[in-house]
């Protein structure tokens, strides 16, 4: 998806007006929060945030190196 977008004044700040269709496969909404990171590729606009997937993977992976230990753990 291709789409430009103009820089709007937004009381003492600036905004852009995000299309339905950016949205729908941000899969965000109003009111949504969106996190924005810097690339080598240019700038990345995200509903998820990426802290939190990188704590989710360290936890996943000790989940599968240390799944029987967690098995005892959990009776």
């Amino acid at each position: 998806m291709n789409a430009s977008l103009k820089i709007t004044k937004i009381g003492n700040s600036a905004g852009v007006v995000l299309p339905k269709e950016l949205l729908a496969k941000l899969r965000a909404g109003v009111g949504d929060t969106l996190y924005i990171s810097e690339t080598p590729d240019g700038i990345r606009i995200t509903a998820a945030d990426p802290s939190f997937e990188a704590k989710m993977a360290l936890a996943e992976q000790i989940m599968r190196e240390d799944r029987d230990i967690l098995r005892v753990l959990a009776k």
